[in-house]
This record gives structure tokens, sequence and C-alpha cells, in this order.
């Protein structure tokens, strides 16, 4: 982008500070590279005199500013207990991955297997949602899908249309074979799925086709305009609360 020759530059984006305030220095490095130093003097930049020097070329429009008429967003946080058998896989992989993680907490060797912890921890978030989505051979259930079902079937009965999120692709399939069990019509949407098409599911759901949509969090937290739903699920939670926001933002806008 930066090699692009144009005259005039504008940034448009929802969210300029998504992970760290680098992301700013990263467009304004775009729209106008002189206004900051480099990287890392930027980085040790008091936060106060980046906000002073940037203010002038930011024009910031909040929803409630701009969009008096769109209802108000609830958000409703819904526990879940685990079950017995889910209970006892977590708390043995847990016990397993806490003796990885001391064996690996010395210096350099920390360094390098960092990545295997992150994944021990994404293990245990998988268990919570559904333990067979690595654990070969699980014929139980879990607490958390059996009360998606329920929320599921409650928002149907009282006629809400419904976008159900997960990083979990594999677990948008299993929820999606519950469904089909119970003859319930849903869309689905995940990185596989052609940008053609895309816009087509998008276009169907909103014009009432079906009234459940299950979608990737990476694949469709952007760029897709789901004004047809008025409820939001997000069955397992992101690392970063942005991408939470910017996908419950598909039916909380214009429209």
């Amino acid at each position: 982008v930066k090699s692009l020759q144009a005259r005039y530059r504008f940034a448009l984006t929802g969210t300029p500070v998504e992970n760290a305030l680098e992301d700013l220095w990263s467009i304004f490095g775009t729209v106008f590279p002189e206004l900051f130093p480099g990287k890392k003097a930027f980085h040790d930049m008091p936060r106060e005199a980046i906000a002073k020097r940037a203010r002038p070329f930011l024009l910031r429009r909040l929803k409630s500013d701009v969009l008096k008429e769109l209802p108000d967003k609830i958000e409703s946080l819904h526990a879940s207990e685990l079950l017995p058998e889910q209970k006892k896989l977590y708390v043995a992989y847990l016990a397993k991955l806490q003796k990885e993680a001391l064996r690996h907490l010395n210096g350099d060797d920390f360094r390098t297997n960092r990545i295997k912890i992150l994944a021990g921890l994404t293990r245990l978030r998988q268990l919570c949602c559904h333990p067979s989505l690595f654990v070969e051979g699980y014929t139980g259930s879990s607490a958390k899908f059996e009360q998606l079902l329920e929320i599921i079937e409650e928002c149907r009965s009282s006629g809400k249309r419904l976008l159900v999120f997960s990083q979990f692709t594999e677990m948008l399939g299993l929820i999606g074979r519950e469904l089909g069990l119970q003859g319930v019509p849903y869309f689905y949407l995940d990185g596989q799925t052609p940008v053609s098409r895309r816009v087509e599911l998008c276009n169907q759901f909103n014009e009432g086709e079906r009234d459940l949509f299950l979608i990737s969090l990476k694949a469709g937290g952007t760029g897709l305009n789901l004004t047809g739903a008025d409820t939001v699920i997000l069955y397992d939670l992101w690392w970063n609360p942005a991408v939470e926001q910017q996908a419950t933002d598909r039916a909380h806008r214009i429209g």
C-alpha cells in the first residue's frame, strides 16, 4: 500500500487500535509517514504525546453519535458448569499441561516452547466447547453445547434470528450435525466459503430464508452485513475482545 503513488491518502477503520498501539503507527505510516518516528522510537513515546500528535488528523465517529435510532446492544454472559466426564478430562489435561509448562520455564527453553503452552491452552478451551473436538472416542456431551441448543430453541420459539460464532470450524460442524438431526435449517459460512457465495448467503439470510447462521469467527467476523439478525451468540471467546466486538457488529449496525 505504501508504494502506491497518491496525492491524497485516507484510512478508514472501525478498529484503529486492535492489538497494540503499533497498529496506529502502521496506519499513519501509510497515510502520513512523516508524522511519527520509526517503530522503536514510536514504541518509547509517551501515550499522551502520541495522542496529541495524532489528534488533528483523526476524525472519530461513535455509533452512539451518528445512529440515534439504533437499538441498544444488550449483552448477557451465560456461565455453564462442566459435566462430570468433561471435568475429569479437563483436570487431567490441566495437570499434564502444568507439568510441561514448569519444565519449560527456564530462559531460552521457555521462548522456544511457548507455542506448545499456547496450544495446550487452546486444548483446554476445546475441552470446554466439546471434548470430542480432540479426544478420540469421546461419547459424552458438553455442558456448553447443551446450553447452546437450549438457547437456540428458546430464541427460535420466540421468533428471534440468530448468528452463532465459533473459532473452531469442527465445533460449528458438531452444532450443524445436531441441528440437522433436529430438522432445524441453517446457513453455514467458514474460511472455505467462496467470496461470491458469502454475499449470496448474507442476502438469503437477511431476506428471511432461514433464521440461523453458523459462522466461523475469523472468516465471518468482518466484512459481512447481517442486519437480518437480532441475536448474536459467541460460543467461545477469542483472545482479543476487539474481534468479538467486530463479530457482534455484523448485526448491530445501520439497517
